[in-house]
């Protein structure tokens, strides 16, 4: 069985700023609502630990392209059984915002068991990180723009 849980937020600050604030894994616990912890080394190929409420897993990274993109691919106990390919996706928009995308793909036989807790639980989860998101770049960018003298 498969499911998909797809978000978009627009942001008012740049694409760079929005990675920034998406990669600032170190801070994660003090301002991101749904990933509570991310930690490894983050790059194409290498095993990451990233801690949910009541849920750490160890995902590979599949891709890190700087200001566009990051993904990674994690199986629950085996590969088949409950696989989810997380993904984050910025598009920079003509008039100085990004777009950020945020995406689940799930696989596998369980899927269909927690489909009504991804949802209800998942997509809130993705909604509130994407928020948290933009509050916290749009601050960035405001602390970044010159004071006319």
């Amino acid at each position: 069985m498969k499911k998909k849980i797809f978000t978009s937020i627009r942001i008012n600050a740049c694409i760079e700023e929005v990675w920034q604030t998406l990669t600032d894994f170190e801070n994660y616990s003090e301002w991101n609502p749904f990933i509570k912890s991310l930690s490894g080394e983050v790059k194409k190929g290498n095993q990451i630990t990233v801690k949910l409420q009541g849920m750490t897993f160890k995902p590979i990274v599949t891709a890190f392209d700087k200001h566009k993109e990051f993904k990674w691919l994690g199986h629950l106990l085996f590969k088949g059984l409950f696989d989810g390919e997380h993904r984050f996706y910025l598009k920079e928009n003509r008039d100085g915002t990004t777009t950020l995308e945020h995406s689940e793909n799930f696989n596998g036989v369980l899927v269909m068991w927690f489909s009504k807790s991804l949802d209800r639980d998942t997509q809130k989860g993705f909604e509130k990180m994407n928020q948290a998101i933009k509050e916290r770049a749009e601050r960035i960018a405001i602390q970044q723009v010159p004071i006319p003298l």
